[in-house]
């Protein structure tokens, strides 16, 4: 029999783990198209693709294609959609283990600690 939170604790795992799996599909898809498609060097496309999902775009490479743009503009909303799911799912994390913390310590007190 798992107890809730070992059950919590898979469900965590595997959805950072599907999580990280789709990132990196991500990353190293459009470096692999990025290559092809604009005829960059293979370091070129890696450092695109990052630069552009990160948000940073230092602007030196720039897709000469439309394809190359139309792709570009889909690796911004989901490398930013794929960075917010993370970012929730962290905050989510921290809240209810913080939530069952607190629940844990106030069971532990007793109900002869709530009649002050």
């Amino acid at each position: 029999m798992t107890t809730r939170f070992e059950a919590e604790r898979r469900r965590v795992t595997a959805f950072f783990g599907a999580l990280t799996g789709i990132f990196l599909l991500l990353l190293g898809g459009s470096t692999v198209f990025f290559h092809y498609q604009e005829g960059w060097t293979w370091i070129d496309s890696w450092f695109f693709t990052v630069t552009t999902v990160s948000t940073v775009g230092y602007g030196n490479l720039v897709p000469a294609t439309d394809l190359g743009k139309l792709v570009t503009t889909g690796l911004i909303f989901c490398g930013i959609g794929l960075f917010g799911l993370a970012a929730t799912q962290i905050a989510h994390n921290l809240v209810t283990r913080r939530e069952n913390r607190q629940r844990d310590a106030s069971r532990r007190k007793g109900p002869e600690s709530d009649q002050g």
